[in-house]
């Protein structure tokens, strides 16, 4: 930059001379030292253009530092060489990076191969990961199906538990108002233990005869109940003292009761009656003979019914 002060300084003299020297100058010699000075100042602004572009950095501050040192103060000049050192820092800091991001590519383009090698671990160590996941994934999804399943199976033994409940106690309701029903149209009231005992009586005595026989046989018993002269209850008949012989041998809590006999049963308690007010039966072969006397001098012989005769 001093250098091109000098030349610029030289030039500005010499036309200067000239034109002091030259008084009477012609135009030819005027528009000549107007080029000549022309193109010195051209030459000059190219000079410095270059030199304050063509650097950067710390050239352009020393650039502008030796231009203005000659105008600037103390103060200045100090302040103008701390940003010059501050480039300077910038620029080291900026070198030792490139210089570091450099490093790892310069050490993977040595070491493709375990890069490679380290690619491949890693997808597949990623491709295990996932597949153990969607293993994992699978079978909470069938467990989950598993569990929904064992719900909906035991819903349907709730539900078919509740229907077979239901079913039930309907069925006992119906049973129960069909015994109700057939209390209240009986011709004796009887209770439910009542009815098992006529039941097994007429089972005990008559189970080998047909449906009249043991339709007749519980004439007999409801006739007593009837009558005055006897208990007022079915249990109080069967059970009355010497009267029954089942009941007397214990037969009548070890047979067992038939469809057939409930039936005889209900249709004597619904009024069907063929006993013609009978009150006693025998089985004249299977009878003690005193039993045989006393029926046959104390009693009226109504008829005889599949193997029994009946008296009143």
């Amino acid at each position: 930059m001093l250098a091109i002060c000098s030349f610029l300084q030289s030039v500005y003299q010499l036309v200067r001379t000239l034109t002091v020297k030259s008084v009477n100058v012609t135009k030819q010699m005027y528009r000549s030292r107007a080029i000549l000075m022309t193109g010195s100042v051209v030459v000059a602004v190219l000079t410095f253009a270059s030199a304050g572009f063509a650097g950067g950095g710390r050239n352009a501050l020393t650039a502008y530092a030796e231009t203005s040192s000659e105008e600037e103060s103390p103060e200045e000049t100090e302040e103008i060489e701390e940003k010059i050192e501050e480039a300077e820092v910038a620029q080291t800091e900026e070198v030792v990076l490139l210089t570091e991001a450099k490093i790892p590519f310069h050490l993977a383009g040595h070491d493709t191969e375990e890069v490679k090698s380290g690619q491949l671990l890693a997808g597949s160590t990623l491709a295990k990961n996932v597949q153990e996941e969607l293993d994992a994934r699978q079978l909470r999804e069938e467990a989950v199906e598993e569990t929904k399943e064992e719900i909906r199976r035991v819903e349907e033994e709730r539900r078919r538990q509740e229907e077979e409940e239901a079913r039930r106690r309907a069925e006992e309701e119906r049973k129960r108002q069909e015994a109700e029903a057939k209390m209240a149209a009986a011709v004796v009231s009887y209770t439910p233990e009542d009815l098992t005992v006529l039941q097994r009586i007429v089972q005990a005595e008559a189970g080998g005869c047909d449906m009249k026989g043991r339709i007749l046989v519980a004439n007999v018993v409801i006739n007593r109940v009837l009558n005055k002269s006897f208990p007022a209850s079915i249990t109080g008949v069967v059970y009355q003292k010497s009267q029954f012989s089942p009941v007397i041998d214990g037969s009548i809590n070890r047979c067992k009761v038939t469809d057939a006999t409930v039936e005889a049963v209900d249709r004597a308690l619904a009024g069907e009656d063929y006993s013609q007010g009978a009150l006693y039966f025998m089985n004249r072969k299977l009878s003690q003979n005193g039993n045989v006397r006393w029926f046959d001098g104390s009693l009226h012989y109504l008829f005889e019914h599949g193997g029994h005769e009946f008296f009143k």
